[in-house]
């Protein structure tokens, strides 16, 4: 007899969707109600399909009244651009436009050219109830937020509708609810297949986040990039670090603090310190700091 099967995973976001459940024959349903959170959160604020609801509110002048969907995930990246002291804003959208990311990863033009573009900042979005107001010109970026956030979602989704255990993992972002296996979540840690790697057992209602400046690149003309820019500069963030791990009770806090450690370089060590999180480090050439108790 074959051992009942429960994960399962699927391509989405330019990532893989992955999901584990505790209890077997809610693995369907737990596929369908995930499938429809991830979509109904593409919709809201995908910068890459011009349906989407957020790329309409940029299209419009002044305070556009946005479901409360799309206001909860700009809440979250506002919040955490404030959290992180404005390492992590959703305003770099423009600039990672300009850079030939405007796009999925696998049609960007590899050919054209670079343009640098400042930064509008954070604080120049207006979010008042469900009233967006993004100045002029400004494409907002959620997507460093955005799938930890869906991750939190889908997680916390799928344990209180199905009643079983459940790990969603979404690319880099990890969110687990509901009672965890009898030896914990078994998490392998590994950016790219040439990085050093780990498992770590995390025990229920944990979450775990990875940010790269490895996993999204694309070439551009003779320029090799990636997708964490530092706000500051609209380039992307210095390579000292090729990954940041960070464990923390939500996915959407574990990413902020990852991904601001790549963009704050060799700064990170305080950044971590100072919030007292797990949290694993792999340098530019393979070596591995750790901090916070890790693992």
């Amino acid at each position: 007899m074959n051992a009942p099967v429960n994960a399962d995973e699927w391509a989405v976001w330019s990532t893989t969707a992955r999901v584990v459940v505790t209890e077997p024959e809610t693995l369907a349903a737990a596929r369908v109600l995930v499938e429809s959170m991830l979509s109904e959160i593409d919709l809201a604020c995908s910068r890459f399909r011009p349906d989407s609801e957020l790329m309409a509110a940029a299209r419009s002048s002044g305070p556009v009244r946005v479901s409360p969907l799309l206001a909860t995930l700009v809440e979250v990246a506002l919040k955490a651009a404030e959290d992180s002291g404005g390492a992590v804003d959703p305003t770099v959208g423009s600039a990672l436009c300009a850079l030939g990311y405007d796009r999925d990863l696998s049609t960007v033009d590899v050919d054209g050219v670079t343009l640098a573009v400042t930064v509008s900042g954070w604080r120049s979005v207006k979010l008042t109830g469900n009233t967006l107001t993004v100045p002029k010109g400004v494409v907002l970026d959620l997507g460093a937020t955005a799938k930890a956030f869906a991750a939190d979602c889908c997680a916390r989704l799928v344990a209180d509708a199905l009643d079983t255990g459940v790990l969603v993992s979404l690319g880099g972002d990890i969110a687990t609810a509901g009672p965890a296996p009898a030896n914990g979540w078994q998490i392998l840690v590994q950016d790219r297949a040439d990085d050093p790697s780990c498992v770590i057992t995390m025990p229920a209602d944990k979450a775990i986040a990875t940010s790269s400046t490895r996993s999204r690149q694309w070439r551009r003309g003779d320029r090799l990039l990636h997708h964490i820019l530092d706000p500051g500069t609209g380039q992307p963030a210095p390579g000292i670090w090729r990954c940041v791990t960070v464990v923390a009770d939500h996915c959407a806090d574990a990413n902020t603090l990852t991904t601001a450690a790549l963009v704050k370089g060799h700064d990170a060590l305080a950044l971590l310190r100072a919030h007292d999180v797990p949290a694993r480090l792999v340098a530019a050439d393979g070596s591995v700091r750790t901090l916070g108790g890790w693992p």
